[in-house]
Protein backbone atom coordinates (compact mmCIF):
# COMPACT_ATOMS: atom_id res chain seq x y z
CA UNK A 1 0.00 0.00 0.00
CA UNK A 2 2.88 2.36 0.73
CA UNK A 3 4.26 1.88 -2.80
CA UNK A 4 0.93 2.79 -4.41
CA UNK A 5 0.49 5.89 -2.26
CA UNK A 6 4.07 7.04 -2.83
CA UNK A 7 3.70 6.54 -6.59
CA UNK A 8 0.44 8.51 -6.56
CA UNK A 9 2.13 11.33 -4.64
CA UNK A 10 5.03 11.34 -7.11
CA UNK A 11 2.80 11.34 -10.21
CA UNK A 12 0.56 14.10 -8.87
CA UNK A 13 3.57 16.14 -7.76
CA UNK A 14 5.33 15.74 -11.11
CA UNK A 15 2.20 16.56 -13.10
CA UNK A 16 1.55 19.55 -10.84
CA UNK A 17 5.06 20.95 -11.34
CA UNK A 18 4.78 20.42 -15.10
CA UNK A 19 1.45 22.25 -15.22
CA UNK A 20 2.69 25.12 -13.03
CA UNK A 21 5.44 25.75 -15.57
CA UNK A 22 2.96 26.06 -18.48
CA UNK A 23 2.24 29.48 -20.02
CA UNK A 24 -1.56 29.54 -19.54
CA UNK A 25 -3.11 30.61 -16.26
CA UNK A 26 -5.75 27.84 -16.18
CA UNK A 27 -2.99 25.23 -16.47
CA UNK A 28 -1.17 26.91 -13.60
CA UNK A 29 -4.36 26.75 -11.53
CA UNK A 30 -4.78 23.02 -12.20
CA UNK A 31 -1.07 22.46 -11.42
CA UNK A 32 -1.38 24.22 -8.09
CA UNK A 33 -4.42 22.09 -7.26
CA UNK A 34 -2.52 18.89 -8.12
CA UNK A 35 0.42 19.98 -5.97
CA UNK A 36 -1.98 20.71 -3.14
CA UNK A 37 -3.54 17.24 -3.48
CA UNK A 38 -0.09 15.62 -3.50
CA UNK A 39 0.95 17.44 -0.33
CA UNK A 40 -2.37 16.57 1.34
CA UNK A 41 -1.92 12.90 0.48
CA UNK A 42 1.63 13.01 1.83
CA UNK A 43 0.51 14.58 5.11
CA UNK A 44 -2.33 12.07 5.36
CA UNK A 45 0.07 9.17 4.82
CA UNK A 46 2.34 10.45 7.61
CA UNK A 47 -0.44 9.67 10.11
CA UNK A 48 -0.31 5.96 9.23
CA UNK A 49 -1.50 3.81 6.39
CA UNK A 50 -3.18 0.97 8.21
CA UNK A 51 -6.54 -0.45 7.27
CA UNK A 52 -9.02 -2.03 9.64
CA UNK A 53 -7.77 -0.25 12.77
CA UNK A 54 -9.77 2.16 14.87
CA UNK A 55 -8.47 5.71 15.32
CA UNK A 56 -8.82 5.32 19.09
CA UNK A 57 -6.98 3.19 21.63
CA UNK A 58 -8.58 -0.19 22.30
CA UNK A 59 -9.10 -1.23 25.92
CA UNK A 60 -6.25 -3.34 27.24
CA UNK A 61 -3.68 -2.16 24.68
CA UNK A 62 -0.88 0.31 25.40
CA UNK A 63 -1.48 3.85 24.15
CA UNK A 64 1.27 4.14 21.56
CA UNK A 65 1.31 4.84 17.82
CA UNK A 66 1.33 1.16 16.89
CA UNK A 67 -2.22 0.68 18.20
CA UNK A 68 -4.06 3.72 16.86
CA UNK A 69 -4.01 6.23 14.04
CA UNK A 70 -2.85 9.74 14.79
CA UNK A 71 -5.82 12.12 14.20
CA UNK A 72 -3.66 15.27 13.82
CA UNK A 73 -2.63 14.70 10.16
CA UNK A 74 -6.25 13.96 9.30
CA UNK A 75 -7.41 17.24 10.79
CA UNK A 76 -4.57 19.12 9.07
CA UNK A 77 -5.54 17.64 5.69
CA UNK A 78 -9.20 18.51 6.25
CA UNK A 79 -8.24 22.10 7.04
CA UNK A 80 -5.92 22.22 4.01
CA UNK A 81 -8.71 20.99 1.73
CA UNK A 82 -11.01 23.81 2.86
CA UNK A 83 -8.30 26.46 2.52
CA UNK A 84 -7.25 25.05 -0.87
CA UNK A 85 -10.82 25.22 -2.14
CA UNK A 86 -11.12 28.85 -1.05
CA UNK A 87 -7.82 29.89 -2.64
CA UNK A 88 -8.69 28.03 -5.86
CA UNK A 89 -12.00 29.89 -6.05
CA UNK A 90 -10.22 33.21 -5.43
CA UNK A 91 -7.59 32.43 -8.06
CA UNK A 92 -10.32 31.50 -10.55
CA UNK A 93 -12.05 34.86 -10.02
CA UNK A 94 -8.73 36.69 -10.49
CA UNK A 95 -8.08 34.60 -13.61
CA UNK A 96 -11.44 35.57 -15.10
CA UNK A 97 -10.85 39.25 -14.30
CA UNK A 98 -7.40 39.08 -15.90
CA UNK A 99 -8.84 37.51 -19.03
CA UNK A 100 -11.51 40.21 -19.21
CA UNK A 101 -9.02 43.05 -18.77
CA UNK A 102 -6.16 41.81 -20.93
CA UNK A 103 -8.03 39.67 -23.47
CA UNK A 104 -5.74 36.68 -22.95
CA UNK A 105 -4.86 34.09 -20.40
CA UNK A 106 -1.09 33.90 -20.64
CA UNK A 107 0.93 34.16 -17.45
CA UNK A 108 3.21 36.86 -18.85
CA UNK A 109 0.35 38.70 -20.58
CA UNK A 110 1.59 38.12 -24.14
CA UNK A 111 0.18 35.74 -26.73
CA UNK A 112 2.56 33.50 -28.65
CA UNK A 113 3.35 34.68 -32.20
CA UNK A 114 2.91 31.98 -34.90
Amino acid sequence: MEIVVSMAIGVMGGAGVWLVLRPRTFQVLIGLSLLSYAVNLFIFSVGSLSTGKEPIVKPGLPADLTNYTDPLPQSLVLTAIVIGFATTALFLVVLLALRGLSGGDHVDGREEQP
